[in-house]
């Protein structure tokens, strides 16, 4: 099938911060959210398109994630820090309007979309699917019927690494979150149990679930204290993998520990596979995808906002009020 003789073709897949283009192309204006102030409000425009270079492709975006890390690189706080103005954004689907010359196949940083596989439920894959995929396969390695502790459980990440861990590895997950609505998502999406850290020690909620033995893996998007207490709860030669610090403190390793029980902390930042090792990264976004088409996971998404709502969604996440993914809709 020829690449650049299908104008409807449904791809998704990732997408970088970009800055504003100088020169204007052919074809009509599209709308933008577009960050020209560090710690501002984003604004809508309507921006002039680029001509599309050999290698490209124009892509009717229908939705796209939103993500922690995009406030962050909003606010200068991220590892990338594009030049003013930029829009931000880190996933998306849509369909392809217009291909460059060179174009012949869908590659590199697109993928096309099957049939079964709605463009909603394709936008919610690629950052949080490859994170919760990444975390628990191919870092700590999880292995069927072991005990998986996720916190931040009822978030996009959190709820992906229930569906990972229980319905593609089979293995036990109990789920941490912040509220008792937060908790019975997560219920509702798989988890064997689930535990509300603001509602007394975590470590000893554990202990009551699995006994003194400990959890085997342990996914963590908090950090701080509820970092300490997950690697507390881990079980000999147990694995922490560290995904974030949504609680805005970062702990300090106690090394003892590690020593003690044989247990290992280490990290994951999906991102980074696209230049260190990308065949590691599409091998696991077309697994995700995979598994989509055949309903063996199945992607939630929380919120819809429509682009000019995009300063609410922020204000969404920031607020810890998100429980699944949120989508922004340009339509």
């Amino acid at each position: 099938m020829c690449f650049s003789c299908v104008a409807s073709l449904k791809i998704f897949g990732y997408c970088c911060n970009r800055v504003l283009p100088t020169g204007q192309g052919g074809g009509r204006d599209y709308r933008a959210a577009l960050c020209t102030e560090l710690k501002q409000p984003l604004t809508v425009e309507e921006v002039a398109p680029s001509p599309v270079g050999p290698r490209e492709v124009r892509v009717d975006v229908h939705f796209c994630g939103v993500n922690f890390a995009d406030i962050l690189v909003c606010r200068g706080q991220y590892q990338e820090r594009p030049h003013l103005p930029f829009t931000p954004g880190m996933e998306f689907s849509g369909t392809v309007l217009e291909t460059g010359t060179d174009v012949s196949t869908v590659k590199e940083m697109l993928w096309q979309i099957p049939e079964k596989v709605s463009l909603r439920e394709a936008a919610a894959l690629p950052i949080s699917y490859t994170t919760a995929i990444l975390a628990l396969e191919h870092r700590a390695r999880t292995q069927p019927g072991e005990t998986v502790l996720v916190t931040a459980a009822a978030g996009a990440t959190g709820l992906a690494v229930i569906d990972v861990a229980t319905n593609i590895l089979q293995a036990k997950v109990i789920a941490v979150a912040g509220s008792d609505e937060k908790c019975k998502l997560a219920m509702q999406r798989g988890a064997q149990f689930c535990v509300n850290y603001n509602q007394g020690s975590l470590k000893e909620a554990v202990r009551k679930l699995v006994g003194s033995g400990g959890v085997n893996v342990a996914i963590d998007m908090v950090g701080g204290d509820v970092f300490l207490e997950a690697l507390r709860s881990l079980a000999w030669e147990g694995r922490i993998v560290v995904v974030g610090f949504t609680g805005g403190n970062i702990a300090s390793v106690p090394a003892n520990l590690l020593l003690l029980k044989n247990i290992s902390a280490m990290g994951i930042a999906s991102g980074q596979y696209r230049d260190k090792n990308f065949p590691v990264l599409s091998k696991t976004l077309s697994s995700a995808l995979q598994y989509c088409q055949q309903g063996c996971i199945q992607p939630h998404v929380g919120t819809l906002f429509k682009l000019e709502e995009v300063n609410d969604a922020f204000l969404h996440v920031m607020q810890r009020k998100s429980m699944g993914k949120v989508l922004l809709s340009p339509k």
